[in-house]
């Protein structure tokens, strides 16, 4: 488990959205300002039993808690189930921004069939992992069992079992018509050796989070993703998921599975 959260620490959030698997169809809730708690918990669980596949925009940004100090890249995020709890996804920055620097950073994340390939066009370097052991599956959403707890595709008890969890009125900073859930661990249970909360803006008509806000057991770093332009179960073409060809001038390695 160290290791996985190693290898996908670049992109902690947008894993952690959408690997689950599929359950019985449910009536899809309706959400609103005043959708209670548990309201909002149903509808993110049935919307993650729901997902085929979507396409959005994506941000990630890090900022160190104590200095204020950021940096985030952004690109596109790519996910599409491919059988009964199997997935894959794949996220492709375009600009990183360092404070009030923007540049052009190309970089892939491409996680399929237990493999995780990261490049950087800049630097021709790919580096190819074995996340997962030949046949192994694990739900990387499933609270408890994966590394980026979310309760997307999970039960409100289970949810709340985990954590305590709070809503918060909305703020001027706050994505638009959003409705945002605290999530803090319980004490004493490994999440909390993780994280010291999870902030969770639910987009009320897609039903999906717009921003995912992490900070660390440590209360150090501070880990946000945003998701605008979110496309869902419109099915989306192989080439999304399939890298561009490299030639020989590439510096390639390829690690296997490790525990």
């Amino acid at each position: 488990m160290n290791a996985m959260n190693a290898v996908f620490r670049p992109i902690v959030v947008v894993c952690l959205l959408f690997l689950t698997q599929s359950a019985n169809a449910q009536t899809r809730p309706v959400l609103n300002a005043d959708s209670s708690i548990n309201q909002i918990l149903d509808a993110l669980d049935h919307s993650g039993n729901e997902l085929r596949d979507f396409v959005a925009n994506v941000t990630l940004t890090q900022t160190d808690a104590r200095s204020g100090d950021s940096s985030s890249s952004a690109g596109k995020v790519f996910f599409q189930r491919t059988a009964p709890g199997e997935a894959r996804i794949r996220v492709s920055f375009d600009t990183e921004t360092v404070g009030d620097h923007r540049m052009d950073k190309k970089v892939d994340y491409l996680l399929d069939n237990g493999w995780l390939w990261e490049r950087d066009y800049r630097r021709k370097t790919e580096i190819k992992r074995q996340v997962l052991q030949p046949g192994q599956k694990m739900n990387l959403l499933k609270l408890g069992e994966g590394p980026f707890p979310l309760p997307i595709g999970q039960d409100k008890a289970e949810v709340h079992r985990q954590f305590d969890v709070v809503k918060v009125a909305s703020r001027e900073t706050d994505p638009a018509a959003t409705l945002h859930l605290t999530l803090t661990p319980k004490e004493g249970s490994q999440l909390a050796r993780k994280f010291s909360s999870i902030d969770v803006w639910v987009d009320p008509q897609t039903q999906m989070p717009a921003r995912i806000e992490a900070v660390d057991a440590n209360e150090t770093t501070v880990r946000t993703t945003d998701l605008t332009e979110l496309r869902m179960n419109e099915g989306l073409p192989a080439d999304a998921f399939t890298l561009p060809p490299i030639d020989d001038s590439w510096n390639r390695h390829e690690e296997p599975f490790s525990e």
